[in-house]
């Protein structure tokens, strides 16, 4: 049973997940995702860090509503309307760039695209198709289309994976700028602790599966002026909150009778 708030939601992204299970191809169930919360204030950017495979995916597709088998609540920021970057551009190859921004906001208004596009440095691009771009570039179309939707809540899922590290920082970049001006509520999954830092207003750590949230952690704001120490302390504080998680885990497995 699960409550999914959208339209006249809450002012923050609230998160309260009891318990979310998958099926083994055997049938026997498997949990994800248990006892998670985390609140993420109007206006801020949170990035969610944890292990491979530890249900960082599940839990945006549980926010964005593409999977609603949970036990649980979620209450999304004012009016619920999602924009959403998935880890794969998944751009419509027989579509221009500016046509797959359009199909997703058929109601914005061609200066308003065009204004959108010339931000993200695709205005060049706008006839070109999927197969005619980079990965960066690619990427750049799929954020333009969340975007476009004027969205209360950003997802964006690994929005850097795979790029060369060049790229991966003119990318994190621009996202950090459009957080700072649109000041869109956003969430962020991520593995990349330094990415976390550059990009969140606070962290989520996760532990690993059944995911919950092990630490909340502020980053000091404005991000961009964040000093180098600050931030190498931030990355440690969050290792060690992991490390400890990752203790703790092992230290249930030796005793069951331990909970988190």
């Amino acid at each position: 049973m699960n409550d999914t708030s959208r339209a006249g939601g809450a002012a923050s992204l609230d998160v309260s997940i009891a318990s979310k299970d998958y099926h083994s191809a055997s049938g026997r169930p498997l949990r994800a995702l248990e006892d998670l919360r985390l609140t993420l204030p109007a206006g801020q950017a949170g990035a969610v860090v944890g292990p491979s495979g530890c249900g960082k995916t599940t839990l945006l597709r549980l926010i964005c509503g593409l999977d609603t088998d949970y036990v649980g609540a979620i209450a999304l920021p004012e009016h619920g309307r999602l924009g959403m970057v998935f880890q794969e551009p998944r751009l419509l190859p027989w579509r221009t760039v500016i046509d797959n921004i359009r199909i997703a906001a058929p109601h914005a208004r061609a200066e308003e695209i065009a204004a959108l596009l010339d931000e993200l440095g695709l205005a060049e691009h706008a006839t070109h198709f999927p197969r005619e771009l980079s990965l960066g570039l690619a990427r750049r179309v799929a954020l333009a289309r969340a975007l476009a939707v004027k969205p209360d809540l950003l997802l964006l899922d690994e929005p850097l994976v795979s790029l060369d590290a060049a790229l991966a920082k003119d990318l994190r970049e621009m996202i950090a700028r459009l957080i700072d001006e649109r000041r869109i509520t956003t969430l962020i999954v991520t593995h990349d602790l330094r990415e976390a830092i550059a990009l969140g207003d606070r962290l989520f750590l996760l532990s690993t599966q059944p995911a919950h949230v092990v630490a909340t952690i502020d980053v000091p704001t404005p991000r961009r002026a964040l000093e180098r120490e600050t931030a190498e302390r931030l990355e440690t504080q969050a290792r060690e909150a992991l490390a400890a998680a990752r203790a703790e885990v092992s230290l249930r497995q030796k005793d069951p009778r331990r909970t988190h």
